[in-house]
């Protein structure tokens, strides 16, 4: 039987390619969501781009047919609805009218008033998914990309049956920890240098996390833990190394999302670095955490003749703000020298990035789509990093089975150019890992 989706408007921002997702059925675009995706079109960003593609698919059908009347997508129908004054009066006394998403439920109440068929709301949106639950129309979110994140691939096992690329087993004879190579088709031991600027793993799961982090034939790398786990400070220290020891890469580049990805960091002020630094501080912490050791024996210690005054104390900050800004002293000397760079995820499409070790932190805020157009700008001899917790989203469309990182890591688990480990164990602080467990 044929089935009526209604598509809200964060549907399209979401995918812009939804409408060609929903077999051969009729697919309704209230007029009240062409309305809000014009206010979005001139955005220079992600969801700019959304509106403005999906703007020519619909123009490209109006060049078929009528698009009230319906044009053939399928064996179904793709038009626009709207807002007539019959269908206002099927909402309640107390839902404004002028409220947009009162109007396009408004429309989906009228369809289905006036069609056999199954009616369906389609949206991202809590919220407007019970109010249409209230009101007796059905209404579900967008299931095209989404992973069932409590049976996501964790990256390890303890069996070795039917194993995936680079999937770890970890036997219970003997302890130890082996990697499935595809090519291969055979176990192999972990490297034996699992060492990264002084930085040791902890536990075996940031055993094998480094052990994909080190391997130049992978190329793709997903980490996913909770907060506290090292997934961030592991990616950084391998990076270095990749970077400044053995110089298998020109760079390091290292990037956050600005939530959401495609938001303007233009408004802020400052120069690229000080736009970016409330967002990539995390980042900051680690590399002067890893540089503290890293740096301490070439730095010369001057002992002072006299306990140093608050105002002594004042002068030197002030000093060392002049030279390494406010960023801190280990970021600021790894950029000067040409071995880390940081990125706004805004940017990146259209560009091909060659010879660089990217990390994307935070990757669980981003959607598939934006997961995709990342990926893709991969050049020659370029690994991507991507680290997050599925379970801390930002995003308010996304959950712990619709975002780009779990989508990665699905799409990807039997790619021999690909690795992924879920790590559970925290190694922060004993408190730190309380709190994340209690809290």
């Amino acid at each position: 039987m044929i089935k009526n989706f209604i598509l809200d408007t964060n549907i399209i921002l979401h995918d812009c390619q939804s409408i060609f997702n929903f077999d051969d059925n009729n697919v309704i675009i209230p007029m009240t969501v062409i309305e809000e995706l014009d206010h979005f079109k001139k955005e220079m960003n992600e969801l700019g781009r959304n509106a403005r593609q999906f703007s020519k698919i619909m123009d490209s059908f109006r060049a078929q047919g009528s698009l009230i009347e319906g044009v053939k997508i399928g064996n179904g129908l793709i038009s626009v609805g709207f807002s007539r004054r019959d269908a206002l009066n099927l909402l309640p006394s107390e839902m404004d009218p002028k409220i947009a998403d009162n109007r396009i439920l408004a429309i989906a109440l009228f369809i289905q008033k006036h069609d056999s068929n199954p009616t369906i709301l389609i949206t991202k949106d809590i919220n407007l998914r019970i109010k249409a639950d209230a009101l007796g129309l059905s209404a579900e979110s967008y299931e095209n990309d989404k992973v069932d994140f409590e049976t996501l691939f964790s990256g390890h096992t303890e069996f070795i049956d039917q194993l995936k690329a680079n999937q770890f087993v970890t036997r219970n004879d003997d302890g130890a920890i082996r990697r499935y190579d595809k090519t291969l088709d055979m176990l192999v031991p972990l490297r034996s240098d699992l060492e990264a600027w002084g930085l040791s793993p902890r536990n075996n799961e940031q055993k094998m996390a480094m052990d994909l982090l080190l391997n130049d034939d992978i190329k793709l790398v997903t980490l996913v833990g909770k907060a506290g786990t090292g997934k961030t400070l592991l990616s950084i220290a391998a990076g270095l190394r990749k970077v400044t020891d053995e110089f298998i890469y020109k760079k390091m580049l290292v990037s956050r999302p600005v939530f959401p990805m495609g938001k303007d960091i233009g408004f802020l002020p400052g120069d690229i670095n000080e736009k970016l630094a409330p967002y990539m501080q995390p980042i900051y912490d680690n590399i002067e955490y890893l540089m503290s050791g890293q740096l301490a024996p070439k730095i010369k210690v001057v002992k002072p003749t006299k306990r140093p005054t608050k105002a002594d104390n004042q002068a030197q900050a002030v000093q060392e703000e002049k030279e390494f800004g406010v960023l801190g002293k280990g970021h600021m000397e790894l950029v000067a020298a040409g071995i880390m760079d940081i990125e706004a995820l805004t940017y990146i499409r259209g560009r091909s990035i060659p010879n660089q070790y990217m990390i994307i932190d935070e990757a669980q805020n981003l959607t598939p789509h934006e997961i995709k157009t990342i990926v893709t700008r991969a050049g020659i001899n370029t690994k991507f990093v991507f680290t997050g917790d599925p379970a801390q989203i930002d995003n308010p469309y996304l959950d712990a089975s619709s975002n780009g990182l779990t989508y990665l890591v699905e799409k990807f688990k039997d790619e021999p150019i690909a690795g992924h480990v879920t790590l559970t164990q925290g190694e922060r602080s004993e408190l730190a890992e309380i709190a994340s467990n209690i809290l």
